[in-house]
């Protein structure tokens, strides 16, 4: 079981993980993607409403293009909930975090890991939201690797962004009807 408050304490914020990994191109493919995220207002007043704490631990490489798709939607809803303290790690920087979040089987990204604010595994979800593997199954067979050059449509942006909202906001209720935690905090 991994160390999380340890992996935790060692991961950088979103804008330094960019720095450090993506290359010029990457990043303006980043920032481009980055742009195009927006929360709306019903999205924005769930995200403040989180009160119990949350570090969310993402696994991701900066030359991924799911990662380019769907790992700022997170940078936005870190800023959205007070809440929240998301942190990125580069998938081949660290052999032995990559082996422990492995999906079936393979070194997938993005790897999403909630915490509790005592660094408990509270929940894991990666590597593609259901509305993306339903296009990519109807669209095509066999293996493939979005590049990040061609970003998603509005319309699958827009549910991808709902899948992830619900798979944080699903986190956040666990921690919040926690027996442990609400002793804790007496609510």
């Amino acid at each position: 079981m991994p160390d999380w408050a340890r992996w935790f304490a060692e991961a950088l914020s979103y804008e330094v993980f960019l720095d450090r990994y993506a290359t010029p191109e990457q990043r303006r493919r980043w920032d481009a993607m980055h742009a195009r995220i927006v929360l709306t207002p019903e999205q924005k007043a769930l995200l403040g409403g989180f009160v119990r704490r949350m570090p969310v631990f993402v696994l991701n490489g900066a030359w991924c293009g799911d990662c380019i798709n769907q790992v700022p939607i997170f940078d936005h809803f870190d800023r959205a909930a007070p809440a929240f303290e998301v942190r990125y790690f580069d998938r081949d920087a660290q052999p032995e975090l990559r082996e422990a979040l492995k999906i079936n089987g393979g070194h997938r990204v993005p790897v999403v890991v909630f915490l509790s604010e005592d660094f408990q595994e509270v929940a894991r979800y990666g590597d593609r939201t259901i509305s993306t593997y339903r296009r990519m199954a109807a669209t095509q067979l066999g293996p493939s690797c979005p590049t990040g050059l061609v970003a998603p449509e509005d319309r699958l942006l827009g549910a991808v962004i709902a899948e992830w909202l619900v798979e944080f906001e699903r986190a956040q209720l666990l921690l919040r009807l926690s027996a442990r935690l609400r002793e804790l905090h007496g609510d």
